[in-house]
């Protein structure tokens, strides 16, 4: 198999389907094998491409195969897709992801390290214990509600629910639901604490991060979540590729020489672009403290356009801002033009 220049490989829990091809795009070997087979073939086989689906347990294989000496490459699952032919199967997909990869304009997805995976797990645990939380306070309000008791929006009023409900005549067997609820709320703020300071953590030892800080509205939360995502940023080649990889410019829909531009793609990364969303409201909350071209320039959005348009304006000029700062080793300056490339 010395004339084996791409091989594709649909990942699987336990089986992995292999179609390997030389230059000219001729099929040279199938095979199915185990992940444990899987090392083992690779760290005999002579250096070449391997391609795969950017999906759960790409990044890790990608650093696996890179340290046996080949070039691993991840392509976005929609992409691979239209090379599909006819019927699906296992080996047909690892064909198609090597069809996908022999277009010379495709698009790969630039593998993660240890530490941005890391740092990416603890946000969606946090995600996933904020939405717990959120599910738990609405449940109280739900239940007092019921029986006519009506607590003002906010945290604060639960944390001392066990007062309130001294406060009025409920059935025991409610009061208890309550504090067993109140007790699950306790704990969930607890750990979303202990998550924070271990971002936190994580943070203070990330000169990228740190860097992403000087953003104005940038907190935490948004810039350890830039740097596990962006990294050094140079797998985009300018601001606005990243910014459109995030889903803040807008979707395009042009024929017969017409252009005709919508609202934003909400392609990417979901939650980047809420926190981007979130600190351009910050900024914009708390426009007459900020001053430079970038706050001359929202007041100047402002009056002509609707707030929420200038919301996803200023998250796609944050979002340039970082690849510029990611990339560039450099700090934001409110003195510098207000649009990156």
């Amino acid at each position: 198999m010395q004339n084996v220049t791409l091989v594709g490989i649909d990942l699987g829990k336990h089986a992995f389907h292999l179609h390997g091809q030389d230059a000219a795009g001729k099929a040279v070997f199938r095979r199915k094998l185990s992940r444990k087979q899987l090392i083992e073939f690779f760290a005999t086989l002579h250096p070449c491409t391997i391609v795969m689906e950017a999906c759960a347990g790409a990044h890790c294989m990608a650093r696996k195969i890179a340290e046996l000496g080949h070039e691993a490459k991840l392509i976005s699952p929609q992409f691979v897709r239209p090379f599909v032919k006819s019927n699906k199967n296992d080996f047909v997909d690892a064909e198609a992801i090597c069809e996908a990869a022999s277009r010379p304009s495709m698009r790969f997805v630039t593998p993660k390290t240890v530490s941005q995976q890391t740092l990416s797990a603890l946000h969606r645990v946090r995600d996933s214990l904020v939405r717990d939380k959120v599910c738990t306070t609405n449940q109280m309000h739900g239940f007092l509600l019921e029986f006519g008791v009506t607590l003002p929006v906010g945290n604060a009023v639960v944390r001392r629910l066990p007062a309130l409900l001294a406060e009025h005549s409920l059935p025991p067997r409610l009061v208890a639901i309550l504090e067993r609820l109140h007790a699950h709320f306790k704990y969930l703020s607890e750990q979303i604490g202990e998550i924070e300071k271990e971002l936190n953590r994580q943070l203070a030892d990330d000169a990228i991060a740190q860097r992403l800080l000087t953003i104005p509205g940038v907190g935490p939360i948004t810039a350890s979540l830039l740097a596990s995502q962006l990294g050094d940023g140079k797998q985009y080649r300018c601001g606005r590729d990243f910014a459109a990889a995030v889903g803040l410019v807008p979707r395009q829909y042009s024929t017969g020489g017409r252009s005709n531009l919508l609202g934003i793609s909400k392609r990417g990364h979901k939650n980047i672009r809420r926190l981007l969303v979130q600190c351009a409201r910050a900024f914009m909350l708390h426009l007459n403290r900020h001053t430079g071209k970038m706050a001359d320039w929202v007041r100047s959005m402002l009056a002509r356009r609707h707030s929420n348009v200038v919301a996803c304006a200023l998250a796609n000029k944050f979002a340039r801002i970082a690849w510029a700062i990611a990339s560039r080793d450099a700090v934001f300056d409110p003195c510098t033009r207000s649009a990156p490339r």
